[in-house]
């Protein structure tokens, strides 16, 4: 009997092959990339005698009978050997971001051609979960940035219902200033960090 060659996309999906041989199974293992063509992490692939870790898009890691063997491939390489499976996988999250004029809850003149995008997209995924999440930087108390990130996230919900989202397909949340995009010291007032990312899936 054929023993299973198991091959994991890592960061995209896992799909079994069935080969004929008559060696011991093996195991493939390729970091995909974010749309941005970068990794977003990594991956550490381990047996009992062995470690590697996979950081860099496409590398690989082929593991057969304890031993893990590093590699790399291409793009074209993964849409040759598992085309029909990618193709299965459903749409990547589209983000934006809107940025805020600072201590309050309104939207920088820079950010609107981010919005009339966005609207542009919500035409094609009428029914498209819409996950709305709003940060601060670190300039007031803790619980002060709590509240108006939350408010942030709110001014863009309503935006998004009056361009036609419905609202019961819209999730909001505040992060205050635990989730900054570029750290900084506190009471630093980065303008990168006053800002609501909007996710579409």
């Amino acid at each position: 009997m054929s023993p299973r060659r198991w091959t994991r996309l890592a960061g995209a999906v896992v799909a079994p092959l069935l080969v004929a041989a008559c060696a011991a199974p093996t195991d493939r293992v390729v970091l995909l990339p974010d749309a941005d063509g970068r990794a977003s992490g990594a991956v550490a692939v381990r047996t009992p005698r062995a470690e590697i870790l996979l950081a860099e898009p496409y590398a690989q890691a082929t593991v057969a009978g304890g031993r893990v063997e590093p590699g790399k491939t291409t793009a074209e390489q993964v849409r040759a050997d598992f085309g029909a499976v990618l193709d299965m996988q459903p749409a990547r999250a589209r983000q934006w971001v809107v940025y805020f004029e600072a201590g309050g809850n309104t939207v920088t003149a820079a950010s609107q051609a981010a919005i009339d995008e966005l609207r542009a997209a919500l035409a094609n995924f009428a029914g498209a979960e819409v996950v709305v999440t709003g940060h601060t930087d670190r300039v007031g108390p803790v619980p002060d940035n709590d509240r108006l990130s939350l408010a942030r996230a709110g001014v863009v919900r309503d935006l998004l219902v009056a361009a036609g989202v419905r609202a019961d397909l819209i999730s909001i949340s505040g992060r205050g200033e635990r989730a900054p995009l570029v750290p900084t010291a506190d009471e630093v007032a980065e303008p990168r960090n006053r800002r609501v990312e909007i996710k579409l899936r």
